[in-house]
């Protein structure tokens, strides 16, 4: 009676476990989010300006209206040469 008793409370004693180790895993996964949409926040904040969306613009290519964008090449051996 014991064997059986014993044996049908294995079932519902493994789901318990396996279900306290997920809730830890999740809990782990909430805090990881929050800090991230925290840094994404503080990001957003700091890039609302004018100036800074200006910038994060001109650094993938947006000129305005009416300027002209001038790709120079071999800036880097330049400096190799006049630097050293």
């Amino acid at each position: 009676m014991l064997a059986v008793v014993g044996f049908l409370y294995v079932r519902p004693i493994t789901t318990y476990l396996e279900t306290r180790n997920q809730l830890g895993e999740r809990r782990a996964e909430v805090a990881a989010l929050r800090a991230e949409r925290a840094r994404v926040s503080a990001r957003l904040a700091r890039t609302t300006s004018l100036d800074a969306l200006a910038r994060a613009a001109r650094g993938i290519g947006y000129v305005r209206p009416g300027e002209h964008l001038f790709i120079v090449k071999g800036t880097a051996e330049w400096r190799r040469r006049h630097d050293g």
